[in-house]
């Protein structure tokens, strides 16, 4: 929610991956609020047709600003773009109804740059009895088997991306040199955090996680929301609003960054455990990207919950990729895909009911 990823590549929707260009963009203060209050107003479908007008009004805001930022990459960079992939804004995401709705308009960033655009990325699966996320896994598995080549890594691999919600990708190799890869999502990423430190003292995120630094963990509570709180299934896909920071309303700033922190870690970490005895995948490099990674107290305290485990943690930087944009990068490469109809949705990671392609194709010139 703090602004926009912008990633140029160049990709035969397969094997090929280069990066050319990445930048981003922070929302100005006034689109900022608004894209809050919106999805803030957003608890279930009536709400998206009480709010239309709303959401018709920032769309276009949101859209524009996307504009000018693709405006300015396209003048700064020697490439001719084929396509652009618009994921946009997420403000309500409920497989159980088969809705998600990004804010972006498909049709006007068509129509103002003469170009296809693809955006509407989740609608397909859901159809098709899928959870609409993680849809990143497919790009994953790509980077994996290049990192794997480039570094000489030993599979199985785990790819943990921290975003607002933090998702999972494990890729392995059968007896057959056959790769095979499985999604879910673990739980919480920056959501709790952000949505605390933006409640209390009005910034967008913990800094390298320096207030939760600063404060204590109230162990009383932090033991109590651990009792009180379980994810039932990995089967589904999890919204922030699956998550709220009301068990450290009586605590300071500081200790409240602290606490809802080390929660955070420990449901990652519980997650992890879950996921691999689910699976029987014993991983031999956890690889953390996303923005959730640079919160230094977070990585402690993930690193601490596994430190018996023997595994190698590190971060995604140190196989020469951007962690800032993997997320983006990821969403060019599903347009790319899109548009030459591969599929991008899986059983093992979004659990449709078959293999298919997604994204509609706007071409509105």
């Amino acid at each position: 929610m703090d602004g926009v990823d912008l990633s140029v590549i160049k990709s035969d929707g397969s094997d090929q991956f280069s990066s050319i260009y990445n930048t981003y963009k922070e929302f100005d203060d006034g689109l900022y609020k608004q894209l809050v209050s919106l999805r803030d107003k957003i608890s279930n479908s009536k709400d998206l047709q009480i709010h239309w007008k709303d959401i018709r009004d920032i769309e276009k805001e949101f859209t524009l600003f996307n504009s000018h930022l693709i405006n300015d990459v396209i003048k700064n960079i020697d490439e001719n773009i084929d396509l652009i992939g618009f994921h946009g804004q997420t403000v309500f995401h409920d497989p159980k109804i088969q809705v998600s709705k990004q804010l972006g308009d498909g049709k006007l960033l068509s129509s103002l740059f003469k170009k296809v655009v693809i955006n509407n990325f989740r609608q397909n699966d859901l159809n098709h009895g899928g959870q609409g996320a993680p849809l990143t896994p497919i790009f994953h598995t790509l980077i994996s088997k290049i990192i794997q080549k480039k570094f000489k890594l030993k599979f199985p691999i785990s790819i943990i991306n921290i975003g607002g919600i933090t998702n999972i990708t494990q890729i392995k190799v059968d007896s057959n040199n056959s790769v095979n890869f499985f999604a879910y999502d673990i739980g919480p990423g920056n959501c709790l955090i952000d949505d605390w430190v933006r409640n209390n003292v009005g910034s967008k995120f913990d800094k390298d996680g320096n207030y939760a630094n600063i404060g204590n963990v109230d162990d009383l509570i932090f033991n109590q929301a651990i009792d009180n709180f379980e994810i039932k299934s990995y089967e589904t896909s999890l919204d922030v609003k699956d998550f709220d920071t009301s068990f450290v309303k009586g605590l300071s700033f500081e200790d409240g960054c602290a606490t809802l922190t080390k929660f955070t870690a420990y449901l990652i970490a519980d997650g992890l455990r879950k996921i691999n005895k689910k699976n029987n995948i014993n991983p031999n490099h956890y690889i953390f990207c996303g923005g959730g990674r640079k919160n230094k107290f977070l990585m402690r305290a993930i690193e601490n919950y596994l430190v018996n485990e023997n595994k190698a943690i590190s971060d995604i930087d140190d196989y020469n990729l951007d962690g800032n944009f993997i997320e983006s990068q990821a969403f060019a490469y599903l347009a790319i895909r899109s548009y030459l109809k591969l599929p991008i949705s899986f059983p093992n990671t979004t659990r449709c009911k078959k293999t298919i392609s997604g994204g509609d194709i706007l071409q509105n010139f």
